[in-house]
């Protein structure tokens, strides 16, 4: 089957109570490990490419992968432009073959932000393609993209209806205290628990429910959603890495975002912490090996049970993946 938009995949997730995964990819091992998981428990998929995993990895080879692990697995995929800043690298996406792109202009003024995702939505449509926009910023660090804890804003609700309705954008990311990267909150955002780990604030469920009361049935979107596993932080810290106080969203947060209205929940670097863990424990236990294919293979098979577990636990959408084919 070919690529598929989020269009159906979102409609049958709102009304599900479960979220889309959508999970960055860089490389073949993680295309693997994340559609392998997909396929054992029936999942959908949103597989998504950021500027930079294309400046790295080369937007035709990106594509060519999805496509193969369509081929594979046969699930409905969505590819997806994670953070496009600009139209022309949403255009370069959308003539590529993607089937979704984000525009990201949350840090223009309000007027400036729908004007440039109006003009990427109108293109997009055009071509068959949806289009995801951003309302406030989120803090944190993510490949090209970087913003300050002081720059960031959570999103307003009483300006939802009129971007919407401006831009025609088909779903929408919001800022409800979610972060960037495997350091989203500093010491000082938290608290710690009885072990002395810290414990970040709490997401804003009370502006994500006032969002669904003024776009009722509309697809909302987290992003910076990793929960940074503790037991891949510790596995790099035991292994030559230096990761102190990296935390993330509690999983079960997530899983009360999922059955509101949120559709798509982004994941990236529990997906890096779990390769880069493995990969150094790896080389801890055997300093003589230097064969790609001994190191990745394990790193892959942790990818895969980690995105299982999000599958199932977490996003709740195991088993979807037929009511979609």
């Amino acid at each position: 089957m070919p690529l598929v938009t989020t269009t159906e995949m979102f409609k049958k997730a709102y009304t599900g109570g479960y979220a889309i995964g959508a999970f960055n990819v860089n490389n073949m091992e993680i295309v693997q490990g994340i559609t392998e998981a997909a396929k054992e428990v029936d999942a959908p998929l949103i597989l998504q490419v950021s500027k930079g995993a294309r400046a790295y990895a080369n937007h035709t080879y990106l594509v060519k992968l999805v496509e193969s692990a369509i081929i594979e697995t046969g699930l409905p995929i969505c590819l997806h432009l994670d953070h496009g800043d600009s139209f022309e690298t949403c255009k370069s996406c959308i003539d590529g073959g993607f089937t979704s792109v984000m525009i990201d202009a949350s840090s223009k003024p309000f007027a400036e932000n729908i004007e440039i995702t109006k003009k990427v939505v109108e293109y997009a449509h055009d071509h068959g393609v949806v289009v995801e926009a951003e309302l406030g910023s989120l803090a944190g660090v993510e490949d090209e993209v970087q913003v300050s804890a002081e720059d960031s804003s959570y999103t307003r609700p009483e300006e939802v209806e009129e971007f919407v309705n401006k831009t025609g954008c088909d779903s929408l990311a919001i800022a409800i205290g979610t972060s960037h990267g495997a350091y989203k909150f500093t010491a000082a955002q938290c608290t710690r628990n009885e072990k002395g780990e810290l414990v970040p604030p709490p997401l804003r469920f009370d502006i994500l429910d006032e969002v669904v009361k003024r776009l009722p049935g509309f697809p909302i979107v987290l992003h910076g959603s990793s929960s940074v596993p503790q037991n891949y932080v510790k596995m790099i810290n035991e292994n030559g890495g230096k990761m102190p106080d990296a935390v993330g969203i509690p999983e079960e947060q997530l899983r009360e975002a999922a059955r509101s209205a949120v559709c798509k929940i982004n994941i990236d670097s529990d997906l890096r912490l779990a390769m880069t863990g493995t990969i150094r424990q790896f080389f801890a236990e055997h300093p003589d090996k230097f064969d790609p294919r001994e190191y990745l293979k394990p790193a892959r098979a942790n990818i895969k049970e980690l995105v299982k577990h999000k599958l199932i636990n977490v996003l709740g959408c195991n088993g979807k993946a037929s009511e979609l084919l």
